[in-house]
């Protein structure tokens, strides 16, 4: 099992917008080092708490601070972007980290930057394939492009020198194009589907009980069958929320302040599922009222805390219940204490992820 890492993220609103930024991009310097194999960051344009406004840009900032690590976009909210421009900046991206890049995409689930940008009463589904079957197009054409759809309409005909290079997008460094990643929210979600189908790789997200998550994997092996390719564990991400200290009582007290990093993570997604109607993400029961579901049994649910050696076994545990994943995503939260997020970082490369992976090692008999 590899670690990655991904942050929306999510900090308290009036923490200074310099020093979240600042403490996110060294959550990625210090996975780097780490050896985590993955990282991606989250973007929003209208959230005090969600405060990286462009994935891309955040990503630009680590191409050259970074070594090993393959960076991602998680994601771009494809219907609230130019397909155009979208293309160009992945693909300038992906030439500033030599093919050291994941284009990450999602049709965006945050409802106020549906309005500001828009398209709130719009079928961003529709919005988001049309947007991705553009950037596809514009990376295997050639110019003008001449792409018509419902959403936007793409040409350079009018304006193209070719003689100096003027009317045409750059190609990515990797061909065809980076690695296509996306966001998966829902319980049986279609999206995985038609992403496995595609060839494009699921993220489940952390915010979706073990139940849900679960539901993933036979939609991710229908989505493979009909792409014609083997469904491989190895390529489903899975990501947690999971924090890891010296002792199990430090590790109780961050992980359960009311006002600590973790809960508060989850009270905001609470609060905005409450608020767009999808709290069937917390519930074993679909058949629940909304007043059933309540923060307390989320964080139960959801958040992963202790010793390496507790971590470790609540882990094993979980993927005994979703089954088996080659990406466990660890999901980056507020550092409200720089020292303890920074070491909980460390244990789980260190400690937690080698004893995972010594204690589902394959028996020598069975190897052979």
């Amino acid at each position: 099992m590899d670690v990655s890492f991904f942050t929306m993220p999510i900090h308290p609103v009036g923490k200074p917008i310099a020093q979240s930024l600042r403490e996110d991009r060294e959550a990625f310097l210090l996975a780097d080092r780490l050896g985590f194999k993955e990282g991606y960051i989250g973007e929003h344009t209208t959230d005090l708490a969600e405060n990286v406004t462009s994935c891309v840009a955040f990503v630009a900032s680590l191409a050259y601070a970074t070594e090993n690590i393959r960076l991602g976009t998680g994601t771009v909210n494809l219907p609230n972007s130019h397909p155009a421009a979208v293309a160009g900046q992945i693909a300038m991206l992906d030439h500033m980290l030599e093919g050291r890049f994941n284009f990450g995409i999602s049709p965006g689930g945050l409802l106020s930057d549906a309005e500001v940008f828009g398209n709130l009463e719009a079928d961003r589904n529709a919005m988001f394939v049309e947007c991705i079957n553009m950037i596809l197009d514009i990376w295997a054409g050639e110019a003008p492009y001449n792409l018509k759809g419902d959403y936007w309409q793409i040409t350079t005909q009018k304006t193209m020198m070719p003689e100096i290079g003027q009317g045409t997008v750059i190609k990515p460094f990797q061909d065809p194009h980076p690695p296509i990643v996306g966001t998966a929210v829902a319980p049986f979600s279609k999206g995985v589907t038609a992403m496995a189908a595609r060839g494009w790789e699921p993220i489940s997200a952390n915010f979706l009980l073990p139940k849900w998550v679960a539901s993933h994997w036979p939609k991710y092996a229908e989505g493979c069958e009909l792409g014609n390719r083997p469904a491989d564990p190895d390529n489903w991400r899975v990501a947690k929320s999971i924090f890891v200290a010296d002792d199990e009582e430090t590790a109780r007290r961050y992980a359960t302040d009311p006002n600590g990093p973790y809960v508060s993570y989850y009270r905001s997604i609470v609060t905005k599922m409450r608020r767009g109607g999808r709290l069937n993400l917390f519930k074993e029961d679909q058949n629940m009222h909304d007043d059933q579901v309540t923060l307390e049994n989320v964080c139960d649910q959801l958040i992963i805390y202790g010793t390496p050696e507790s971590v470790t076994d609540q882990i094993l545990a979980f993927r005994e219940q979703v089954g088996d994943f080659g990406h466990l995503v660890y999901a980056g939260h507020d550092w409200a204490d720089q020292e303890l997020g920074r070491r909980s970082m460390v244990l789980m490369a260190e400690k937690v992820i080698p004893a995972i992976n010594e204690a589902t090692k394959m028996p020598a008999a069975v190897a052979q």
